[in-house]
């Protein structure tokens, strides 16, 4: 399967903005922030993280030329599941995000506490997707970084 195959279903193509990706990964690095400050919740620090997974999953499809069609269901899911294509991650990572992805929609639509494990996980796969994304841009996409 090819991102192209995704066109039209769960995908469209743009044409990647230096800007955007600039504050995508700015915004990232500020969730990863404040998803460490533990004066807040597990619940909140865990969507901060998680949210910066988000961003960077949408970072890598932006600098692909790719957005995902927020109009139809499971937008979250294809940003992570698109992940070895976009930027090669690795399959057994892109397992361990979704299921993130999945307790961050159990957490929020069932009320359920986010255990201190699953809030350092978090914050560990959003650091490591951070400096993947980072690197690859670097190396593969460096006009789009200022």
């Amino acid at each position: 399967m090819t991102l192209d195959n995704l066109l039209g279903m769960s995908l469209e193509r743009i044409d990647a903005d230096p800007l955007a990706i600039q504050r995508l990964l700015e915004a990232a690095q500020r969730n990863i922030a404040d998803a460490q400050v533990e004066a807040i919740s597990n619940e909140n620090r865990f969507d901060a993280a998680y949210k910066a997974i988000m961003q960077m999953a949408n970072t890598a499809l932006q600098a692909n030329g790719y957005r995902t069609l927020s109009s139809k269901p499971g937008h979250h899911q294809t940003m992570i599941q698109t992940l070895p294509k976009t930027i090669g991650l690795d399959t057994e990572i892109m397992i361990v995000l979704d299921a993130l992805r999945k307790q961050r929609n159990v957490a929020d639509y069932s009320g359920d506490l986010v255990a201190d494990s699953a809030v350092a996980e978090c914050i560990d796969q959003a650091k490591l997707l951070w400096m993947k994304v980072s690197e690859w841009l670097n190396h593969e996409h460096p006009e789009l970084l200022k």
